[in-house]
């Protein structure tokens, strides 16, 4: 694995996180509304009869186990990345990673916390990747 990439993994890991709440919140929305009911004909068969909503409320606390695990896991994947970002000597060069996959900042944002321009952040962050070391056993999501 390559530091970039190892870096990065804290990023991806999030926007899964926010994508499954985004479906939690949708979920938990379909449970609540009130559906109206069907005057067609209906046939018996052999299909679920638990109502929508109790399946809607299966599904929540799955993926509410789900986005616990995943959460649990940023949060190691978070503090060891601090770790190996903290090994870096440069202070720039620390800060620039540590805004970019610590705190999700844009280069615009990186550059007006650091008073640099894109340039500088750039070069500090290229440096910045040749001095990080992996750890022996990287968290791999």
């Amino acid at each position: 694995m390559k530091v970039k990439e190892y870096l990065h993994q804290a990023y991806r890991l999030d926007k899964r996180i926010q994508s499954d709440i985004e479906e939690m919140e949708c979920l938990r929305e379909m449970a609540t509304s009130v559906s109206s009911p069907s005057w067609d004909e209906k046939v018996q068969t052999s299909q679920n009869a638990d109502a929508k909503f109790v399946r809607c409320l299966e599904r929540i606390m799955d993926l509410e186990r789900k986005i616990n695990t995943e959460v649990d896991n940023l949060v190691a994947l978070k503090e060891q990345i601090r770790r190996v970002i903290n090994e870096v000597a440069d202070t720039d060069e620390r800060m620039v990673l540590r805004y970019r996959y610590v705190h999700n900042l844009t280069w615009e944002q990186i550059g007006d916390e650091l008073n640099a321009d894109r340039t500088t952040v750039y070069r500090w962050h290229n440096a910045a990747l040749n001095h990080v070391t992996l750890p022996k056993d990287p968290v791999k999501i």
